[in-house]
């Protein structure tokens, strides 16, 4: 009888546990970040949709403590199993529901890097050189602690030092590193030099995602990389320029497709760009009013809330702002800002035999769902175009903030 008893035990443990494991979404729970936005709606959705399971919920804790004598709050994210037992609390910052103005236009950005970018080496006529300090994608900031802005400045620093050692602060991987070379004289040109090919800018077209109300714009939904380098280019200062679309090459299996558009650079910017970001490009519009329609907006979409299922992009790639059909195919529960938050595939035929699917230059079509923008397009996937990767709505206003 004991025998019989103890595999009762065992089987009633066993579907206990495949219970725990079906109805608690541990990844929803575990993968939050360990701070958090949202608003009241979102708390009331979460629960209702079960994000977290059937046996999870979550609510709103605020606690009091004391510091140097005065009293502080802090309100915290709290997920309970059976409502009763406390497994995950987070910082949870509740703000008002936010109405952003829906982009969806192509764009022209034009950005001076901060400092000058490595793109490859230069002979200097006359002189043998050993290998190079320096590598391709390195940024130089200064020379002798003076900033470097334009290549100019490097040719009148050298020669300035008369062919002295020279200390060269360059940003290489995240860091920050000091280099002391000898530069090496010119006999063609009577100059120093370091021997390499240097670049102060970049270009490219992309897709304007949102405004705000008080007037900051999202872009773009990854960063703007050096095209030689793939570097992730440090921003001094930029600015955003409304586009001509001249043209679509479509794409095809194996072939990436891109929008061709024409922008001028000599007349005033629409926007100024401050911050290129793993998830975006972001700055202050100049002049909004040409950029967006102020009847068209959305309230934002938490992250947790995005499902799979029907969602809509929003691209002017037919020359009008229009909404095309796509379907939400996979969701990652991230902790920190990626660039490739979730999966999606086009489903509109009206998109599908004008581009191919997603082309260059659709990056940071905005993405709505239940009439939320939850996030932006960001890359294509290569062999399969009518599929794609969009970031999350919350990790581009971040950048914002």
């Amino acid at each position: 009888m004991k025998r019989y008893l103890k595999k009762f035990i065992g089987v009633c443990l066993a579907i206990t546990f495949v219970l725990f494991c079906v109805n608690v979404n541990y990844s929803a729970i575990y993968d939050m970040p360990n701070s958090i936005y949202m608003t009241l709606e979102d708390l009331s959705e979460l629960n209702e949709e079960g994000v977290f399971g059937k046996f999870a919920s979550a609510e709103l804790s605020e606690n009091i403590f004391t510091v140097g004598g005065e009293q502080k709050r802090n309100t915290s994210l709290l997920v309970k199993l059976f409502g009763i037992i406390p497994i995950r609390r987070v910082e949870a910052v509740v703000q008002e529901c936010q109405e952003l103005y829906i982009g969806g236009i192509p764009l022209g950005f034009s950005i001076n890097t901060q400092g000058l970018i490595v793109v490859g080496e230069n002979e200097v006529s006359g002189r043998g050189r050993g290998k190079s300090p320096f590598k391709t994608g390195d940024i130089i900031l200064s020379i002798n602690n003076q900033k470097i802005e334009k290549p100019e400045d490097i040719y009148n620093f050298l020669n300035e030092a008369t062919g002295d050692a020279v200390a060269v602060s360059i940003l290489r991987g995240g860091e920050v590193k000091e280099i002391v070379i000898l530069p090496q004289y010119d006999e063609t040109t009577g100059e120093f030099k370091l021997g390499l090919w240097v670049r102060d800018d970049a270009q490219g077209v992309g897709t304007l995602t949102f405004v705000t109300k008080d007037g900051k714009f999202g872009a773009l939904g990854h960063s703007i990389c050096d095209y030689e380098t793939g570097i992730e280019i440090p921003v001094q200062d930029g600015g955003i320029y409304l586009c001509n679309l001249v043209g679509i090459n479509k794409a095809e299996r194996g072939k990436t497709g891109e929008i061709r558009c024409l922008f001028s650079q000599t007349k005033s910017p629409n926007g100024l760009i401050t911050k290129n970001a793993k998830c975006g490009v972001f700055g202050e519009t100049q002049k909004s009013d040409t950029l967006v329609d102020s009847n068209l907006s959305a309230p934002v979409g938490n992250r947790m809330l995005v499902k799979l299922g029907k969602a809509t992009i929003v691209s002017a790639v037919s020359g009008l702002r229009e909404e095309y059909d796509i379907e939400i195919i996979k969701t990652n529960y991230q902790m920190s800002s990626g660039d490739k938050s979730f999966v999606f595939r086009v489903v509109d035929r009206r998109l599908i035999n004008l581009t191919g699917g997603i082309v260059q230059g659709m990056s940071g079509s905005p993405v709505l769902q239940n009439g939320k923008i939850i996030g932006a397009v960001t890359h294509v996937f290569l062999n399969d175009a009518t599929k794609g990767y969009g970031v999350y709505i919350d990790w581009m206003l971040e950048q914002t903030a």
